[in-house]
């Protein structure tokens, strides 16, 4: 089966992983065709383990590998083409970025009844399946209300997200 892993934190707060070595890395685990999409940790392979099976061998291998503590989120490349078909915000309005944020442990319910006080003429969010589709202008994403969520203890940890043109490049 094909998946993609999105890895948290990679090249962003000086964390730095060359994609060529994060390549490798998969390869290591013996997960196979592994191709990596940017260079945010975006890695797209194939194996025939489970999804909770993989996130424990691919997070062990990364902290082993480059001594950090590693936190992936898998998805089967299936699953993401739906959710990036169901999403409300379609990425072409310049003036604004579409994201999608992954969650773990349905926590994506709880935080779309506790934000629902976002400003919505700034920004929108909508839950969906285990994400929440988010819009929010160019150049106001981390100070955005909705951003500042995220970041609450609750939630920190449990979430990635990806622009929804990151996805599509990714499927595609």
């Amino acid at each position: 089966m094909r998946y993609v892993a999105f890895l948290r934190g990679v090249n962003v707060g000086g964390r730095t992983i060359k994609m060529a070595d994060l390549k490798a890395c998969f390869i290591e685990m013996n997960l196979d065709n592994v191709t990596t999409v940017l260079q945010s940790g975006n890695v797209i392979f194939d194996s025939s383990e489970s999804l909770a099976t993989l996130g424990r061998t691919i997070e062990a291998g990364l902290h082993q590998k480059f001594s950090y503590p590693a936190h992936v989120q898998v998805c089967a490349l299936e699953r993401l083409e739906e959710i990036i078909n169901a999403s409300p915000f379609d990425g072409s309005d310049p003036q604004m970025h579409s994201y999608v944020v992954f969650f773990e442990d349905a926590l994506e319910k709880q935080l779309a009844v506790e934000a629902s006080d976002v400003n919505n003429e700034l920004e929108c969010i909508k839950a969906g399946d285990g994400v929440i589709y988010w819009r929010t202008a160019k150049g106001s994403t981390l100070q955005s209300d909705f951003a500042r969520y995220l970041t609450k203890s609750r939630y920190k940890n449990f979430h990635t997200n990806r622009n929804i043109n990151t996805l599509r490049k990714i499927v595609s």
